[in-house]
């Protein structure tokens, strides 16, 4: 351990010397960047600065601009290369009905030597990524495009830009966090109840036997609420995550509804069809109870809210059957609305629809 010290210091003295801090370092390019070598120095150095640098949040893209070839070229500043240029070109290569397209990046004035960029590249049919890391221009084949929807996608809005800020290190680093949420495994329960304690200071205490309560219907009523709070498989890391960003102890919901018969409903979003799609549904309790009972292996945690008799009192039952049904089957997704302020919603619909 000793024999490492001399290493260790020397090696700090060098970060020093070529720091953005040190004004000798300002005016040439940097042969590294301190961030980019934290990962060479021992890991019980390198891992405590990584984590106080980094977090979950930096595997978020920030959208740099959308790229059409009736909208010219885009330019922006990366966070390796500080030049950075894209246009869009179509193209029919491969002979097809609506043909494809090249993306070329033209990337300059890299930060250091040993930095790259990572980049998400989107429709609302395609989501795909890449990197750079010379000083070049570099091309993105779209070899054809999923149909005439997507082409006439492109070319009215062109093809979206997102840049994963954080670079390799850093993402890989957010994804050391976040990876083992979506294992699908006893492990992946205990590291979703871990990242939610670190980094959102929630606690979940094992509830007493029997877990699953007997509910009678009769005691169930429209406008009852559903908390469902799922901490396994591709939703539970999914839901982690929303609960992380909005705050929320549950990561999905559901409302009873029952008919002009008296039968009892489910109105959920997010239910997958027999097509594979997220769809706004309406499912009979009991084909909705057994499913979570018997066949969802997100281990759910289900929570029955009842509207309080004042609320129920104004609840107009009619109307949600009828509303229901109107949004029955459709697809789930993101829902725009205006509003006299700016807010999340408003800037995610502008780039995601």
């Amino acid at each position: 351990m000793a024999s490492r010290q001399p290493f260790v210091l020397r090696l700090l003295f060098v970060l020093a010397l070529f720091s953005p801090l040190n004004t000798r370092s300002r005016a040439a390019k940097l042969p590294f960047y301190p961030e980019d070598v934290l990962p060479l120095l021992p890991r019980q150095l390198s891992w405590p600065i990584l984590n106080a640098l980094r977090r979950p949040l930096d595997l978020l893209p920030a959208f740099v601009g959308a790229t059409s070839p009736s909208n010219g070229s885009l330019a922006w500043k990366g966070a390796c290369f500080y030049d950075n240029i894209a246009w869009l070109e179509f193209h029919n290569n491969t002979g097809s009905e609506f043909g494809g397209g090249t993306l070329h990046i033209k990337v300059s004035k890299a930060h250091s030597w040993t930095c790259m960029d990572i980049y998400v590249f989107a429709t609302p049919y395609c989501v795909t990524w890449d990197y750079y890391f010379l000083s070049r221009e570099h091309t993105f084949e779209f070899k054809e495009w999923e149909g005439k929807a997507e082409l006439e996608y492109v070319k009215s809005r062109g093809v979206s830009i997102f840049l994963m800020q954080a670079g390799m290190l850093g993402t890989l680093q957010a994804l050391w966090d976040v990876f083992p949420l979506f294992s699908n495994t006893g492990w992946e329960e205990k590291s979703n109840i871990g990242f939610l304690k670190k980094h959102m200071g929630a606690s979940f205490e094992q509830c007493p036997q029997p877990w699953v309560t007997n509910i009678s219907i009769d005691d169930i009523h429209s406008g009852d609420f559903l908390a469902i709070s799922k901490i396994r498989g591709r939703w539970g890391g999914f839901e982690t995550l929303e609960k992380w960003v909005s705050g929320a102890y549950a990561g999905h919901t559901a409302v009873c509804l029952k008919d002009f018969a008296g039968k009892l409903w489910v109105g959920e979003s997010g239910h997958d069809n027999e097509q594979g799609e997220d769809v706004i549904a309406v499912l009979p309790w009991d084909k909705w109870w057994e499913f979570e009972l018997n066949k969802d292996d997100s281990n759910p945690h289900i929570a029955l809210l009842p509207l309080h008799p004042d609320m129920r009192a104004k609840f107009n039952e009619a109307a949600s059957w009828e509303y229901a049904q109107r949004m029955n089957g459709k697809p789930y997704g993101c829902f725009c609305y205006d509003s006299m302020e700016p807010n999340a919603t408003s800037l995610c619909c502008k780039h995601v629809e």
